[in-house]
């Protein structure tokens, strides 16, 4: 049989027919593979499959085989399974720092890493029309930016801005340049924040990567905290509330019993853990001593107590004495 001009492509069209449209319970027999080849041009004989089939297996595809009245070949494994991409595809969905253009894009690409049919489970599966996304589709190039700084040890330039009411950018700064020196990148509260030196405020402050515009690397290396030499950015998370800063403070603060799984999901299982009473636990942990901070103890109510510092207490007796005035009689 003479070569079709396509006839060097063959083995690789047959890689992608089996990727796309074989798994576990569906299947390609001999007779339509050859069918499929000769939608791009390529003809083939049995035994000249066979052998590719073979050669795809030596190659490291899992190509597994079904007998039933004929012969079916399917990829049975791939580098991702249908659940692990299933979680992948809801963190997509659901993060709200993805914009859904960005979201719908990204999830596109994950489905083609399993079969036509499986990908279909996925689209069932995965919501993201209707969510609260960011509106920044730019954020995708802040991260890479944001990155390849810290990667490089440069300071970075950029824009920053906030919404108004009228849900319009309005830029810090009048439009200014900040310049910092970025550090990591952490998630948190739903947002991705850059935690980066800020040497107008002589300390580490947060900035919202889907407000940030403009950024642009420069020469200068960047200038490292005064205070934290070596930084740690799981350690710094865990003393930050919402990314909200502050005076950094040794706090001891006492919890019911029913919030144990709430302290060590803030503070990790690591945290020392020290019995009250029957009824009670007491955590000493460091923390920046932030509004943010207040309000999540503030929602607990009575189940918990700040024992130390006594500036803490004073912050939240005052907070409280300020809520409860809105709504007092006559107000």
């Amino acid at each position: 049989m003479p070569k079709s001009p396509n006839q060097k492509l063959k083995l690789l069209y047959m890689m992608k027919m089996l990727m796309e449209n074989t798994d576990e319970n569906h299947f390609m027999t001999v007779p339509q593979i050859i069918e499929e080849l000769s939608r791009y041009g390529i003809a083939a004989e049995r035994k000249s499959v066979y052998d590719d089939l073979e050669a795809l297996r030596l190659f490291g595809l899992d190509i597994a085989s079904i007998k039933t009245k004929t012969t079916g070949y399917y990829v049975s494994s791939r580098t991702f399974e249908l659940p692990e991409l299933k979680l992948l595809a809801d963190a997509v969905a659901s993060s709200k720092f993805i914009t859904e253009k960005k979201s719908a894009e990204l999830i596109k690409k994950i489905e083609s890493l399993t079969s036509a049919h499986e990908a279909r489970q996925l689209q069932r599966q995965v919501y993201v029309m209707g969510r609260v996304k960011t509106m920044n589709e730019q954020i995708y190039y802040n991260v890479d930016a944001i990155h390849q700084a810290i990667a490089r040890d440069r300071q970075i330039a950029f824009r920053y801005f906030e919404y108004t009411v009228d849900k319009t950018k309005r830029y810090r700064r009048d439009g200014g340049k900040y310049c910092a020196s970025p550090y990591a990148l952490t998630w948190d509260d739903e947002n991705y924040y850059m935690i980066a030196y800020y040497e107008r405020h002589g300390k580490l402050s947060h900035f919202r990567v889907d407000k940030m515009e403009n950024i642009e690397m420069l020469d200068d290396r960047r200038l490292a905290p005064p205070d934290k030499k070596d930084f740690n950015p799981a350690e710094y998370s865990k003393k930050v509330f919402n990314m909200f800063g502050g005076d950094e403070e040794q706090i001891r603060l006492q919890f019911d019993n029913s919030l144990i799984g709430v302290v060590l999901d803030r503070f990790g299982k690591e945290i020392p853990v020290v019995k009250a009473d029957a009824r009670s636990f007491i955590v000493s942990v460091d923390a920046f001593l932030s509004p943010t901070l207040l309000g999540w103890i503030f929602s607990f109510g009575d189940k918990v107590k700040i024992l130390s510092p006594q500036s803490l207490v004073d912050r939240l007796r005052q907070k409280a004495v300020e809520s409860l005035s809105q709504y007092q009689d006559g107000r």
